[in-house]
């Protein structure tokens, strides 16, 4: 009965690839609908379909121990795809590689060890988005913090990228979701931060750190020597006069 299950996940997985590969050759609808999949909501749907629904049918039909199927399902699939993808490609295997190149700096087995322990981070990117999703929308409404056009940030576009095919190209599609993702989550979390706690850190060197990605560290936020007069005033300034809760070096502060 497992077996067949996995069986069966592997031909949905693969069917599923096939007609994504073929929705563009289907004329200006076909494009159309693969282009819908290439962003947000789109990318969600799809990448929930290939990573998250077999793991959801493993543990509904089978408890826990259906997640082994499931996820060996999804390496399975994943590892034909990328065979199938090189050999229907290999007019390009003398091109230059990214995998080859940096095995041959730091050996096969040490690259192809470090590139799947990224792998493990994948639950952490899935929550975030989960928590861009269902967290910060009524943040919007609530207390007027900014909205975003996610599929400006939450897109694939690296299967256009010229010379990128099957274990290249599945990576480099990995880090280009992945990319998007943390980059929306932390633009929100600049709005979070600045909103409920524009204080700076004691430790300087945090304050350092962290200024990168909240610019507002070094640009509004009191003094880590203030006190909570000096946060309500900033607060007062900031929102008081502004229908829009944005960080405090959001774009849309220049234009108001």
């Amino acid at each position: 009965m497992i077996l067949n299950f996995y069986f069966a996940l592997v031909g949905a997985l693969l069917l599923a690839t096939l007609i994504l590969h073929f929705l563009p050759q289907l004329g200006k609808t076909g494009k159309s609908i693969s282009e819908f999949f290439c962003y947000a909501p789109g990318i969600d749907l799809a990448l929930a379909y290939f990573m998250l629904l077999p793991l959801v049918l493993g543990v509904s039909f089978f408890g826990a121990k259906g997640l082994i199927p499931a996820f060996c399902a999804e390496l399975t699939s994943l590892y034909l795809w990328i065979i199938f993808h090189e050999l229907v490609n290999y007019k390009s295997k003398n091109r230059g590689k990214i995998a080859f190149t940096i095995s041959s700096m730091f050996g096969w087995w040490r690259n192809h060890l470090a590139v799947w322990i990224t792998a493990l981070a994948i639950p952490v990117f899935w929550m975030v988005r989960f928590a861009e999703i269902i967290v910060y929308p009524p943040l919007t409404k609530l207390v007027n913090l900014p909205k975003y056009e996610v599929k400006d940030w939450v897109n694939v576009s690296r299967h256009k990228f010229e010379g990128l095919i099957g274990y290249d190209l599945i990576w480099c599609l990995y880090c280009d979701w992945m990319t998007g993702v943390w980059s929306l989550g932390t633009e929100m979390l600049r709005n979070v931060e600045s909103f409920w706690c524009p204080i700076r850190f004691y430790p300087e060197k945090k304050c350092e750190n962290c200024r990168q990605d909240f610019p507002d560290v070094a640009d509004g936020w009191v003094s880590a020597d203030g006190n909570i007069d000096d946060v309500t005033k900033v607060l007062r300034e900031k929102y008081g006069k502004t229908q829009e809760s944005a960080w405090f070096g959001h774009p849309k502060r220049e234009k108001s």
